[in-house]
């Protein structure tokens, strides 16, 4: 079992962030991997704050990863050999059927039946 904790922090400009905490005695210095349909992705930068405590980790997604459907990444600790965490990029013709974009569209049918209710009530009453 891994003693490290993984938080996210943000994406932004094709960079994944993350926090890592220690949980438990001793000094430790993390060793990660990220991998990407099972092959490990380069740049991936382990920081440590100055006050010492947590690590700031940099992932950056490689262009040529990125393409329609779903794209997961893995997120492991090497020493424990367990997964961290890990995230996942949806992109084209996958969107299609996501359930976010089905809530959508029920939202959109709603509103439409609500204006026409009124102004049937309007009209008749």
């Amino acid at each position: 079992m891994s003693t490290l904790k993984l938080t996210k922090t943000r994406l932004f400009e094709g960079v994944w962030e993350g926090q890592l905490t220690h949980e438990g005695e001793g000094n430790i210095q993390p060793d990660i991997e990220v991998t990407h349909l099972e092959r490990p992705l380069t740049g991936v930068r382990v920081v440590e704050n100055e006050q010492g405590g947590f690590w700031t980790l940099r992932v950056p997604i490689p262009p040529e990863v990125i393409t329609d459907g779903v794209q997961t990444f893995l997120i492991r600790d090497r020493k424990a050999g367990v997964v961290l965490d890990s995230f996942s990029l949806m992109s084209g013709d996958a969107l299609g059927y996501d359930i976010r974009v089905e809530v959508q569209l029920l939202r959109e049918e709603l509103d439409m039946l609500k204006r026409a209710f009124r102004r049937h009530c309007l009209e008749t009453g």
